[in-house]
């Protein structure tokens, strides 16, 4: 065969085998289809599927159709985050600062705190801290595994909940964009690249002063031209951000967090986010899984993924709740917002790989980090829908009885 018909065996899989597990399963409710799809991506990557099959695996996903996918799976996660920004809404960012600081600085420094204490507990043992890491990289790095929020799982999460554009919605992007803001460059100082610090200030002045002459273009574009020149800034902010250490992620969110959701026309933003999430997020998420690295070591890792699971939503929630407290939200509303801040999905998968590609951390460590990972996604829905179906319920018996 050629390369064009292993592709498209490749891209087969992709796309049925986590249709008939979600569909045939009927999984939607513990694990939506997104949720499959990154399970099945780790599944069909070189620790399960190759091992079991490794002449079949290497053949299929061999160097040039790995390669294509990849080329794939960038651009279509770049659309797909710059399309989270633009639904968030800059100007309530500022109006409502106060409570996004604060939701979004106790949210990631709980379970920070909570994920350096795992963490602390585990320096004693052999297996777990990474040969090349200081004490202190191994601690702030599972501290900030703990605190991820995965920003495009969370939004594919909020729209099968039906509350991406709801106030809550909102809200929960704000506190959420701030975070990952702050994730990526707590990275750069685990790694201690102060070139690359250097190279993120001259990146956000950069992109400060290009964002001013950006929109005074934008407003004078006749609608027709706007989406060209938009994904031109795109492909220009992923680009400056990963050369600068903050990750092309990074980038394309800030890239859509500087565009007007009325510059566009509402329902092609609407059809844009499906098809993006249709075609091309299934093939960043088996892309990700071919990077996986998986390796069991023993029992005591399901011990530690446990830990680092009770640090994550412990924090997450006890930064929520203490939010909820100091600015007066509504009963039940910290935990909403805590359990949904708490999944991690393929963000927290990343950050994890570049832990243990850096040295800061051992494959055993990284099963955990990944299990933990899986594990609070799962959780979210069966636990967040009823919570947030009482909510609404009493907020329409509260209407009814005024």
């Amino acid at each position: 065969m050629n390369t064009t018909e292993i592709f498209l065996i490749a891209m087969l899989l992709i796309f049925v085998a986590p249709y008939m597990l979600w569909r045939l399963g009927r999984t939607d409710y513990f694990a939506p289809l997104v949720v499959v799809q990154i399970i099945m991506g780790i599944l069909l990557g070189p620790g399960v599927l190759g091992a079991a099959f490794p002449q079949y695996h290497a053949f299929v996903f061999n160097p040039d159709v790995v390669k294509t996918l990849n080329g794939i799976a960038w651009w279509g996660v770049m659309l797909f985050v710059m399309l989270a920004g633009i639904e968030l809404d800059l100007k309530k960012v500022w109006q409502y600062r106060r409570e996004s600081v604060t939701t979004a600085g106790l949210s990631l420094g709980m379970p920070l705190l909570f994920g350096c204490g795992a963490a602390l507990l585990l320096v004693g043992y052999q297996g777990w801290m990474g040969p090349q890491a200081a004490t202190w990289q191994f601690m702030l790095g599972i501290g900030m595994a703990c605190a991820v929020t995965a920003l495009p799982v969370l939004v594919l999460l909020m729209e099968k909940l039906g509350i991406l554009r709801q106030p809550m919605g909102q809200r929960i992007m704000r506190y959420a964009s701030l975070d990952d803001v702050a994730i990526w460059g707590v990275l750069a100082l685990i790694m201690l690249d102060w070139e690359r610090v250097g190279r993120q200030a001259g990146f956000l002045v950069g992109f400060t002063l290009l964002t001013l002459l950006y929109r005074r273009l934008m407003t004078r574009l006749p609608q027709g031209d706007r989406w060209y020149v938009a994904l031109i800034w795109l492909i220009a902010c992923a680009f400056g951000a990963d050369w600068a250490g903050l990750h092309y992620m990074v980038g394309a969110f800030l890239a859509g967090v500087v565009m007007d959701a009325d510059w566009f026309d509402q329902e092609q933003l609407d059809s844009l986010f499906k098809n993006v999430l249709l075609v091309m997020m299934p093939v960043f998420f088996l892309s990700t899984g071919l990077r996986t690295k998986w390796d069991l070591g023993g029992y005591s890792v399901f011990f530690v993924a446990g830990l680092l699971l009770f640090a994550s939503c412990g924090g997450k929630l006890a930064g929520a709740h203490i939010a909820g407290r100091t600015l007066g939200w509504k009963r039940g509303e910290a935990s909403i917002i805590g359990w949904l801040l708490q999944s991690k999905g393929l963000i927290e998968i990343i950050f994890a790989n570049i832990l243990l590609d850096k040295g800061i951390i051992t494959s055993e460590m990284f099963t955990a980090l990944l299990l933990m990972a899986v594990a609070s996604t799962m959780l979210t829905i069966p636990i967040v829908h009823p919570k947030l179906n009482r909510s609404q319920n009493q907020g329409l018996v509260n209407q009814a009885s005024s």
